[in-house]
């Protein structure tokens, strides 16, 4: 079973007439919690299935980086959905969600200590312990970092996906979005990662507010984010691109020219 490749762009209900008419389409990705293990499939789903477009589950509830051991339910739930929509890989985020039974209901970053790369690759591999399929971890954008730090970024992915086996996601967009908000070169840290482990690479827009950019998923891509994937592609080229958009559905023509601005930037086919 193969990985995702080319260009794609993550399934939504609301843009699901949009993503069944791209004709060249390879990949999507779909929340896998928006989805039963048992089924069925929402149709527009299913018939993407039903024509050979991959699909990946992409999960945002596990905490991987949570204190408490992940919850077996939650990776059963996740495991399930592979299977129902036969992907060849699951993805999650090095987060944590919830703490002492309370939910955050975001996506919350952890100390790069030691003891936080401990706990991730505790849980990651309880939950890879259950997956039918390899899993991927994203690393999330944050708008502050912890006082207690005790290793950079590239060194604390690097920790986790050396000690787990697991393959990176990475966002593009996270990367531009920290490194703007600390002040640093984004492609300083490309040249430090594990490139070469990526599955795939999300691509996604934002905005600047209140002094800091925000990773909306509900704005443009800009083209600052479209030069850094050119960086990312000079230096080893991602197997597929997902465009994500969550909100603030655009004309069918601009999501058309967002797609095709990420085949541009890395030479894959269009798919529109």
């Amino acid at each position: 079973m193969t990985g995702p490749h080319g260009v794609g762009i993550g399934w939504r209900p609301e843009i699901a007439g949009f993503v069944a008419d791209l004709p060249g389409l390879r990949f999507v990705e779909v929340v896998a919690e928006s989805l039963a293990p048992t089924g069925p499939l929402p149709p527009g789903l299913a018939e993407l299935r039903g024509r050979g477009v991959t699909v990946v589950p992409h999960g945002v509830r596990l905490s991987l980086g949570g204190a408490e051991p992940v919850d077996p339910a939650r990776v059963a739930h996740l495991a399930g959905v592979a299977e129902l929509v036969g992907a060849p890989l699951v993805s999650e985020h090095i987060a944590f969600v919830r703490a002492g039974g309370l939910e955050a209901g975001h996506l919350l970053p952890l100390p790069r200590s030691r003891a936080a790369v401990a706990a991730v690759v505790a849980n990651v591999q309880r939950a890879q312990a259950e997956l039918p399929v390899p899993l991927a971890l994203e690393p999330i954008a944050a708008l502050f970092d912890w006082p207690d730090d005790e290793l950079d970024e590239a060194d604390f992915l690097t920790a986790i996906l050396d000690a787990t086996g697991a393959s990176l996601l990475l966002d593009v967009a996270n990367v531009y979005a920290n490194a703007r908000n600390r002040g640093a070169d984004p492609l300083a840290l490309l040249d430090r990662l594990p490139l070469d482990r990526v599955a795939y690479a999300h691509v996604a827009g934002g905005a600047e507010r209140d002094g800091h950019y925000h990773d909306t998923h509900t704005d443009p891509v800009p083209s600052q984010v479209l030069d850094l994937l050119r960086g990312v592609c000079g230096r080893h080229r991602p197997p597929a691109l997902l465009l994500e958009r969550d909100g603030r559905w655009p004309p069918a023509a601009a999501l058309r020219a967002e797609l095709d601005a990420l085949a541009a930037a890395s030479g894959f086919p269009v798919v529109t």
